[in-house]
This record gives structure tokens, C-alpha cells and sequence, in this order.
């Protein structure tokens, strides 16, 4: 599984984006209101129904310019600098070097899964192996759907080519970004660890730094950069990445641009975002805990190949059908979504692989990469198991081997939601064999819990055994 960050702020998400919100305006240091950054704007395309009665459908294509308010409040178009019309992009949409980006990183991920590792088909005749997700924003799903042009290009689809499913999900349901509008109980907790932050760093020295540098483009109403300052300290950072991302007419004065000061601002954001998930099982439990389930739960279903757990249910069949995807394809292969900074570093914190690391950066992703131990599976092929009487050929993995299950008597039990506590031996040893590497920005990473003799393979610290990632009461900060 992979998760991009859609802002390339994240995202990861994975887009640039332009400001999420319209700041109050201080001063001469203003940006932009309206960024001319998003070519797409003069190429939409949307869904037109040709006959009342349903049976006839076409796309419509158009071009989108924004109007705002002018002089005396009349109505006038938006426009960004040199007056351009036609491309300006809404608050938070992806850009142009967004998409640019994210493209990029399909095309990486083709590179190393289609043609370097051969673990994925060089061509696809449809999407039936692949779960595509993205949080209910446009830039994730966007992020998604050019990350996945990227991997399969039109030249790798074949010409009945079926349009790929993606998932989404209604906002109160998301978790593929820590909801805090609908979960009150986690609502209080960053509220909590956002002013432990803003009273430990408010009067600080490195605070005093930030003000000589910038607060003279602060409002009158609110004069200190602060933690809890209009705008706040982490709203100061989203701006200057976002300027820094893309051309000079969209820039802030040199003073933000300091490299000490930026150090600042990103230490203590990353404090305030994410030091709650180090700290506070309850914290991770309510703010990631149900993304880091889900994982497990994709996982663990893969290794069942029982079609409940993986996603194929989701994802494959025909129009109105779920089940065995179109060429027979009964497993999902590889998984993408559309997820946030937030995403990114909430999950990494609560492996404890965040420590000292900076806020993630544009087009930031995490991979999540299962593989099985080839000598497993040929002893596995080669013996059926006591209990059950199964015969499994070895899976197609990163290790070599193929990926077909034939079960020829009894059916395993459901695992994929099971805490590992409550698995009996027998259940445990379905997992055998099986290991995960969790990889940040192409970065193999070392999960402190799995550094314990019997969690990793034999040899490489950074393949976690999957049993000793799945479902925990302590979500992974395990020693």
C-alpha cells in the first residue's frame, strides 16, 4: 500500500497547493489572493446525462474562471498576476507543479514495481488488482488519479481498458486523515497538545527570532507570531511552503525565507501536529488508530486470500457486482491512496520512525510492502498443513515465487480484524512466513518494535514480521 500525501505539503499527499485559507491581509508582504498556477482550470470535464430517461450519457467539456468582489462590491473576474484569467486555481487546489509532481512519483513506483521488481503487469487490461482510495478533498483524488496515470500511462492500458474504481468515502467515515471534526474526543486532545506547544514555545528565544524577522507583517490585532497566533505559526509555514513551491510573482519577503527561521517554525509545528502520537496511546488510538487497522486488515487478508479482507470486494467486478475481479482476479495487488501530511506523519509517529524528522514535505508518500520468505512458502507447498489439510503454493512476492492459494479442505477463520492477543497459536501461525518493510520518500525504514529478536528477519531489522505489526492494544510503539 501506498499513501501519498495530496499536498505535496503533504499530502499526500501530494500536490502543491495554493493557501488553504484567505489570511487576513497585514500588509505590503501580502500574497496573492488568486495564483495563476492551475492550467487545468481550462480543461474540465464532467458528467452530462443526454436523455431523461437515463440511457444515454457524454462528458462536458468546459473552463472555469472565478469571479469575486470588486470596487463597491460589483461583481468582477479573478485574476492572478499579469491579469491572467484562465488559470487561476481556488484556495488548496492542486497546481500545475502539483500534478506535475505527482506524476512523477506514478511513474517512480512503475519503475520500481513494473519494471525493476517485476511485481506488477507491464500492461493492465483493467484495475481490478489495484485499490484505489482518496479522502472526500478534490487535490487527494486528483493526487491519486494522476499518480496512477504515472504508473499505467495509456500506453500500458490496453484499448477496452475499464475505468479504474476508486474509493471514497463520506467525511464523518474518513480515516485516511486523522478526523478531528468527528471525533470530539480527539478534538480535546490536540486541542491539549496545541497549547502545551503554544505555552512551552510562546515566550521562548526562538519565538523572540521569529518576531524580530517577520512580525512586522503581522496583523494589528494580532501583532506576535505565536503558536496561537492569527494566523497561527503552522498557518505561517503552510504560506511559505506553498511560495516556495512555485514561481516569484506569488513570494513573500525575503524574511520568511530564513533558513533558521524556517527551522523554527517547522520544529515547533511538527511539536504541535505530532508529538501527541509519541506521547499518548489514547492520542494515536482515536487519531490514526483506524487507518493502522486498516493496513493490517489489507494485509492480513492478503495473506488469507479469503476476498473479505484485501479490498477485492470493493474494488473488482462488473457494473452492480463485487467479488472475483474481470479476468478472474481474486486479490488485491497494490493499493494507493490520497492522504494528507497529517496522514503521513501521524502514521510514521505512531511507529516511533518520526523522531527528528522535519514536517513532510511536498509529494511526501509512505509505502507499506509485504513480502513472504520464499524458503516458507516452498516448505509450505511441499507439506500440507497438519490442521486443515491446506497445500499452498508459494505467493508472488518481492521474493520470487508464485501467488496462487489452493485450499483443499477447510476454510481458515477471518483473521483480518483480530488482535494478535486473542489469535490462538494455530491462527499466529497463518502469519508465519510473512514480513513487512515500511518505506517514507523511498527510505526503508526500522520500526522500533520489530527490533526485538523473532519481530524481523533474520539479518534486516527493516522487514517487521507481520504478526508482530498486527493489531495491537498499544498501536506500534511497542520496544
Amino acid at each position: 500500500m501506498v499513501c501519498l500525501d495530496h499536498q505535496c505539503k503533504a499530502n499526500g499527499g501530494i500536490d502543491m497547493l495554493t493557501p488553504f485559507a484567505r489570511r487576513e491581509e497585514p500588509c505590503i508582504c501580502q500574497v496573492p489572493k488568486y495564483w495563476p498556477y492551475c492550467n487545468a482550470a481550462k480543461r474540465f470535464s464532467s458528467v452530462v446525462m443526454n436523455k431523461t430517461d437515463g440511457s444515454e450519457w457524454d462528458d462536458f467539456r468546459w473552463r472555469r474562471r472565478i469571479e469575486t468582489f470588486g470596487e463597491d462590491d460589483r461583481p468582477v473576474l479573478a485574476s492572478g498576476p499579469q491579469d491572467m484569467v484562465d488559470t487561476v486555481c481556488q484556495l488548496g487546489e492542486i497546481t500545475d507543479k502539483g500534478r506535475e509532481t505527482t506524476l512523477a512519483l506514478g511513474q517512480r513506483l512503475r519503475h520500481l514495481y513494473v519494471d525493476q521488481l517485476g511485481f506488477m503487469p507491464k500492461i493492465i487490461s483493467d484495475a481490478d488488482s489495484i485499490y484505489l482510495r482518496a479522502t472526500p478533498m478534490s487535490r487527494a483524488l486528483e493526487s491519486v488519479q494522476q499518480s496512477f496515470v504515472g504508473m499505467y500511462p495509456p500506453s500500458a492500458r490496453t484499448a477496452s481498458f475499464p475505468p479504474p474504481t476508486i474509493i471514497t468515502r463520506a467525511p464523518a467515515d474518513e480515516t485516511l486523515f486523522p478526523n478531528v471534526n468527528n471525533c470530539r474526543r480527539f478534538s480535546q486532545l490536540t486541542k491539549a497538545f496545541a497549547q502545551r506547544t503554544a505555552d512551552r514555545w510562546n515566550d521562548s528565544k526562538e519565538m523572540q527570532y521569529l518576531n524580530s524577522l517577520i512580525s512586522k507583517w503581522m496583523l494589528a490585532s494580532s501583532p506576535r507570531v505565536a503558536v496561537d497566533s492569527h494566523p497561527r505559526l503552522s498557518g505561517i509555514m503552510d504560506t511559505v511552503n506553498s511560495t516556495l513551491a512555485h514561481g516569484p510573482n506569488t513570494r513573500l519577503p525575503s524574511a520568511f525565507y530564513d533558513p533558521k527561521g524556517r527551522d523554527i517554525i517547522d520544529r515547533i509545528g511538527v511539536e504541535e501536529w505530532f508529538s501527541g502520537y509519541k506521547e499518548s496511546a489514547e492520542y494515536r488510538t482515536v487519531g490514526i488508530g483506524p487507518l493502522v487497522a486498516d493496513i493490517v486488515t489489507r494485509m492480513v487478508g492478503s495473506v488469507q486470500e479469503n476476498g473479505s479482507g484485501d479490498g477485492v470486494l470493493e474494488i473488482a467486478g462488473v457494473e452492480g457486482d463485487m467479488g472475483m475481479g474481470r479476468g478472474g482476479k481474486q486479490g488485491i495487488r497494490f493499493a494507493m491512496s490520497g492522504c494528507h501530511d497529517t496522514t503521513l506523519a501521524a502514521t510514521l509517529s505512531s511507529l516511533g520512525v518520526f523522531e527528528d524528522e522535519k514536517w513532510p514535505p511536498y509529494t511526501s508518500h509512505v509505502a507499506f510492502e509485504l513480502f513472504q520468505n520464499e524458503s516458507v512458502a516452498t516448505a509450505r507447498q511441499s507439506s500440507p498443513q497438519a490442521s486443515g489439510g491446506e497445500t499452498k503454493a508459494p505467493r508472488q512476492s518481492f521474493l520470487g515465487g508464485s501467488r496462487k492459494t489452493v485450499k483443499t479442505k477447510g476454510q481458515e477463520q477471518n483473521l483480518t480484524r483480530k488482535p494478535l492477543e486473542g489469535m490462538s497459536q494455530e491462527e499466529r501461525d497463518q502469519l508465519e512466513g510473512y514480513y513487512v518493510r515500511v518505506r517514507y520518500n523511498d527510505r526503508p525504514l526500522i520500526v522500533p518494535g520489530c527490533k526485538v529478536p523473532g519481530k524481523h528477519l533474520d539479518g534486516d531489522e527493516s522487514f517487521c514480521t507481520l504478526a508482530s505489526l498486527s493489531i495491537s492494544r498499544k498501536l506500534f510503539r511497542d520496544s
